[in-house]
């Protein structure tokens, strides 16, 4: 398992690597609620990725390495740990009855992140993507009941894939630490000057107060 999951890890660095150098800044009004899959992450930490790295670059990463290890957490449910697997099937095949599913098939970069932009103070939308989506959920009929029993086996066995999915992060920080180097050389090469253009540019754009030219 550890040379397969070092491939896996060396192959998301390699393509989080390929894409970086198409990053651009973005142009449009950020977000106000962080990153939770990126905020503090010990992975990014790992990967030598800091918090003052623009989040577009940190999430291609997170991204990549999170379906890693659900990958790792699916095969282990499915060999041990049968109620949540049935739990699992079960939802996965409400969500093949929804004909609109607007987060699935995302590239790297734009999977698990916000469907809509935040709301602007007096200015409603007319509908939302999320909205859309919550409504064919709504549709769908309920999961049967479970009894107790059920309830407290399915918990300790959802207690059971945290467990591992926290083991196998911890292995994917090792060997991340082998990256570091390359990481921080792409983003020294194409995150930064993009950074600090963008700085100057945006310096350069305003009036000087102590200026006395200026109107």
């Amino acid at each position: 398992m550890e040379r397969s999951l070092e491939t896996q890890v060396d192959q998301a660095v390699e393509a989080w690597l390929r894409w970086v150098p198409r990053w651009e800044p973005a142009t449009h009004r950020g977000r106000v609620a962080p990153c939770r899959r990126c905020l503090g992450s010990p992975i990014l930490s790992a990967a030598g990725i800091g918090g003052n790295v623009p989040h577009g670059v940190q999430h291609g990463l997170s991204t990549r390495i999170k379906t890693i290890v659900d990958h790792a957490v699916a095969e282990y449910t499915a060999r041990n740990l049968p109620m949540l697997q049935s739990e699992l099937d079960q939802q996965a095949a409400r969500n093949r009855a929804r004909s609109y599913r607007p987060s699935e098939d995302l590239e790297p970069e734009f999977e698990g992140l916000p469907l809509d932009p935040d709301p602007v103070p007096g200015a409603p939308f007319l509908f939302t993507i999320a909205g859309l989506a919550d409504d064919e959920i709504v549709e769908l009929p309920p999961l049967p009941p479970l009894t107790d029993e059920a309830k407290a086996a399915l918990r300790q066995e959802v207690a059971l894939a945290d467990e591992y999915a926290n083991m196998v992060g911890r292995e994917i920080c090792g060997i991340l630490l082998r990256h570091r180097l390359n990481v921080q050389a792409a983003i020294s090469q194409h995150v930064e000057p993009q950074i600090e253009a963008l700085l100057e540019e945006l310096t350069s754009s305003l009036d000087s107060p102590f200026d006395p030219e200026a109107p």
